[in-house]
């Protein structure tokens, strides 16, 4: 009120004279908002020269005097002078005038008068408020809803936010006070001049941030809407769903099936096919109590389902048709999951309206991605998306009528996978694809997936104890085995030019040809070898041991060598036939054994009969270039990485798999880790099947106490590979 002489102003409001209009209603839609000015205004007589302007005024004087008005209403004040000629007069405004500003002012008002609360009306005042108080003045102008919804296309932000505010003023009356049939005609009508798809078009621009809040309200009441259908119990006394559950029947062509619809008796009387209903995916024959979890949000679905595509529908009854009852799709039944699943993915219990505006107004913009989920307004896409999803599963597994709740499942992770994880600005159309498309392997491996992070949550600490053990056990497991490996002994082609470990020159008795044959000893102290011209008539022939004249104390090595990556090695998974098949080169693939030149000064470990299983320092596996060899020390002594080394034996494995045998082999024997890629994975294998037996926990010794005796395990003579021996003798 500082510096506004109200008086001067509501006389100056008066005046014949148009910009003298003009510049007191422009000073007065700034000060108007305050309650005590508002006070003082209308006692001056202020408000019946400002309704006078909002009936009478045009150009900017009327824009002036409509904001003026609709403020005066948000302070709750004036309401007295709202009466039908001022909704009618706004209503015309809307619908016929062309200016922006004065639109503003216009949806502003009526806005107010709609979400007001309904008081007992007074003499002169409209009836009531509310979406009633404006059917009168919409009688007459019977575009006002086309009207406006076209406003939501305007390049203007704030009149796109006044027109969907009015609109959500107008839905949530329809919704919440209307317990009759017309709220549904009135949604109806809504839809039809689409107001889905530009509200949807509006939450995926950049205008985001200036929408926010009515945006977020229309969210909010999409929800509100989708419950209300829900909570409506399907009735079959009512015509309209009487008439929807009709239209499911009749859409399925029955006539293609009158030998199964209808059965004459000996009296000539028609009986109704006994299975009319379950033909189309219901469970019984009474099909209206299978809608209580979805309500008529359940029909609605499905009979926009079949109304989109009929064709399809009929088709698949006539396929299923054909089908033994235990095999045939439930049409009916996965139409009302898909409904549920959708229900569920989108939290439409959970109202969030109250607690995401306070989450808008402080935090930053970037949170809208979390807060906004346009796809919520493409429900019945989505729905038929996810039924048809449905269908193809049932199809791709041959699932049965007992397998209806795992592909319900199925279904489930794909919706949460492909809507949960789409972006505010992806099209529905982009998700109705990937729906369609989703692989049925990747899906499989995310229900694994989920499966696992239901278990870790579950069983989380005592699992971990249980890996734990098990990756020690098949650490231990995988050692033993890659030592055997040392144990049998392997052949290894010879390297042209290869020096002898005394340093004589071999250049004359080694060709490309000779090969070398490593083995360890019994005691594991000693790697006895020798080279050969050639490995024999047969490949599996192996030299006695009093033949190899060469050994290597154990004990005196200091570090292995190797240029082998852990991503060169082929995967576990890998068939021994494929990795015999691929032979490493050996100007590429060797393992170097060294010692140190000279000897410690004191070294017990040399008369130590045990000293190759001596504590030994960690080696940590770096990736390297072929010409940068990766050493394993075998000391713990910080003075030993200064020592010059010198090679011992140098082996060159023909395959991937012998590199990874010795290589590791010799690591492990000297008490260090695998570094090899396929040792790894198989030491993940063993204890990933050592952890799956332990959940299954089945054990012969409780099935023989039970006073059966021993189990007797069957030959499997005569099988093949596809069988199985149930335990629990079932």
């Amino acid at each position: 009120m500082d510096g506004v002489d109200v008086p001067e102003l509501v006389e100056r409001m008066g005046s014949d004279e148009d910009a003298v209009r003009k510049m007191a209603v422009f000073k007065l839609q700034s000060s108007i908002g305050d309650p005590s000015f508002a006070d003082v205004f209308i006692s001056d007589g202020g408000l019946t020269r400002l309704r006078y302007l909002v009936l009478h005024a045009t150009g900017n004087t009327l824009a002036y005097s409509l904001t003026s008005f609709s403020r005066l209403l948000e302070v709750d004040k004036g309401w007295d002078y709202v009466n039908e000629d001022v909704v009618e007069r706004v209503v015309e405004l809307v619908v016929t005038h062309p200016l922006v500003n004065i639109l503003r002012g216009a949806m502003s008002i009526l806005g107010a008068i709609v979400s007001r609360q309904h008081p007992p009306p007074k003499s002169g005042q409209v009836e009531s408020f509310g979406f009633r108080a404006l059917k009168p003045a919409v009688a007459i102008y019977p575009q006002f809803l086309e009207m406006l919804v076209s406003r939501l296309s305007s390049a203007d932000h704030a009149l796109c936010a006044n027109a969907l505010q009015l609109i959500n003023s107008l839905m949530r009356d329809a919704i919440l006070t209307d317990s009759g049939v017309e709220w549904p005609r009135f949604i109806k009508r809504l839809q039809d001049l689409d107001v889905i798809k530009a509200v949807y078009n509006l939450m995926q621009s950049t205008a985001l941030q200036d929408l926010a809040h009515p945006l977020l309200e229309f969210q909010a009441l999409t929800k509100v809407l989708l419950r209300r259908w829900r909570d409506m119990t399907v009735d079959l006394h009512k015509t309209e769903h009487r008439r929807a559950l009709k239209g499911i029947h009749l859409a399925s062509n029955p006539e293609k099936f009158v030998e199964q619809a209808e059965i004459a008796d000996e009296s000539g009387e028609k009986k109704h096919n006994p299975e009319k209903w379950r033909r189309l995916g219901f469970e019984s024959e009474n099909p209206g109590w299978e809608f209580e979890e979805t309500g008529y949000l359940g029909m609605m679905d499905l009979t926009d389902y079949i109304r989109k595509h009929e064709d399809n529908y009929r088709k698949l009854l006539l396929e299923q048709s054909n089908m033994p009852p235990r095999k045939r799709c439930p049409v009916a039944r996965a139409s009302l999951a898909v409904t549920a699943i959708l229900y569920e993915h989108f939290e439409v219990d959970k109202s969030d309206l109250d607690d995401a505006k306070g989450y808008i107004a402080l935090e930053s913009k970037s949170n809208y991605e979390k807060i906004f989920r346009p796809l919520i307004l493409q429900w019945s896409k989505l729905h038929i998306a996810g039924l048809q999803a449905f269908f193809r599963l049932w199809k791709a597994t041959g699932a049965n009528r007992e397998d209806f709740v795992k592909i319900v499942e199925l279904v489930r992770i794909l919706l949460e996978a492909v809507v949960g994880g789409a972006t505010r600005t992806k099209n529905v159309q982009e998700v109705e694809e990937e729906i369609q498309s989703f692989d049925y392997q990747r899906l499989r491996q995310l229900q694994m997936e989920l499966f696992e992070i239901t278990y870790e949550d579950t069983w989380g600490h005592h699992l971990r104890q249980v890996r734990d053990e098990l990756n020690y056990e098949a650490l231990q497991f995988v050692k033993e085995q890659r030592i055997r490996c040392l144990l049998a002994g392997a052949w290894f082609p010879n390297h042209p030019g290869h020096k002898t470990d005394a340093g004589r020159a071999a250049a004359s008795q080694s060709s490309s040809s000779s090969f070398r044959y490593a083995k360890l000893s019994h005691n594991r102290r000693y790697l006895h070898y020798a080279d050969f011209e050639s490995r024999g008539e047969h490949d599996d022939e192996e030299p006695e041991m009093d033949m190899l004249r060469e050994n290597i104390d154990l004990s005196i090595v200091s570090s292995v060598s190797s240029n082998i990556s852990a991503n060169s090695v082929p995967s576990a998974r890998s068939s021994s036939s494929t990795l015999k098949q691929q032979p490493a080169s050996s100007a590429s693939t060797k393992i170097t054994i060294h010692r140190y030149l000279h000897a410690p000064p004191s070294s017990a470990d040399n008369n130590n009969p045990n000293a190759h299983s001596r504590n030994v320092s960690k080696s940590t596996a770096h990736a390297h270039k072929p010409s940068q060899p990766r050493t394993h020390n075998n000391s713990n002594s910080q003075s030993n990485s200064k020592r010059e080394e010198v090679p011992l034996l140098t082996l060159y494995p023909a395959t991937q798999s012998l590199a990874s045998e010795w290589l590791d082999g010799l690591l492990m024997l000297l008490g260090q880790k695998p570094i090899t890629a396929e040792t790894t994975k198989l030491i993940d294998v063993v204890s990933g099947y050592g952890l799956k037996i332990r959940l299954l926990n089945v054990r012969f010794d409780e099935r023989a106490e039970g006073g059966r005796g021993e189990v007797e395990v069957p030959s499997r003579e005569g099988l093949d590979e596809d069988y199985y021996y149930d335990i629990s003798g079932g």
